[in-house]
């Protein structure tokens, strides 16, 4: 079972594209279609612009596509049912982790895209310094350790640029460390369940640090650790974004 269909079932309730984030990706995309999307969910950060080719393993994820969303096909990144060079360009977007074998998913994007790739994925080191994973849900740092650096996606790909993507401090895209500046929505049983990290978890993991959490939302205790986090717009999450120019550069 893909593990988007054991928790995906509330995934649009909380997870939109961000438009800073979307426009970011969408610039580094290049203006050829069909852009190939890899574990694309729900197609959020999907361009409206170019014809898309989707693939995804959870039908709960692709029953979560809008209506007028490029065709989606049902399958794994480790082995793409598509014809080699057949895409312009490719993108998969917080989804390399999900992977069973990130670097041999990475060599058929590579396959299949004969242009520009981008992948949004993560530092672990800096992820980690986190202060809900640091502080409170340190257990998390253990999921996903399979997942390959951003210097060695790049490489898989045959080399490209890694770039910061900074959280702003209002993103309406949940994911981990989107709510940096809103602590209270961690506490919200319904945003952890559309959060990977945190719903994969057991419940040990998490409930007692949500738990202290509250407390010390409460008695001020967390303005006083990372007050002075609220005086910036944006945070640096760990989230980096990697764009190889494919197979297809000169």
């Amino acid at each position: 079972m893909a593990v988007y269909d054991r928790i995906g079932t509330t995934y649009t309730a909380h997870r939109r594209p961000d438009p800073r984030i979307a426009a970011l990706i969408r610039a580094r995309l290049g203006a050829i279609g069909p852009v190939l999307d890899v574990g694309a969910g729900a197609g959020a950060y999907e361009p409206d612009d170019l014809a898309v080719v989707a693939v995804e393993p959870s039908v709960t994820m692709i029953a979560h596509r809008p209506a007028g969303a490029g065709p989606v096909v049902r399958g794994v990144a480790e082995a793409l049912p598509l014809a080699s060079q057949s895409c312009a360009a490719g993108m998969a977007v917080f989804t390399v982790h999900h992977w069973t074998d990130p670097l041999a998913g990475l060599a058929e994007v590579r396959r299949v895209v004969r242009g520009p790739i981008v992948v949004l994925t993560w530092e672990a080191e800096a992820a980690d310094r986190f202060w809900l994973v640091d502080d409170y849900v340190p257990m998390a740092k253990t999921l996903d350790q399979h997942t390959p650096s951003p210097e060695r996606v790049a490489e898989a790909l045959g080399g490209g640029s890694i770039e910061t993507v900074p959280v702003p401090s209002d993103c309406i895209d949940g994911f981990f460390v989107a709510y940096w500046a809103r602590p209270e929505a961690y506490l919200d049983p319904s945003v952890r369940a559309c959060i990977s990290g945190l719903a994969r978890l057991p419940a040990h993991g998490v409930e007692p640090g949500m738990a202290r959490l509250a407390g010390e939302l409460a008695d001020g205790t967390w303005h006083d650790k990372y007050g002075h986090l609220l005086d910036h717009d944006t945070y640096d999450g760990g989230y980096r974004l990697v764009t190889s120019p494919g197979s297809a550069a000169p």
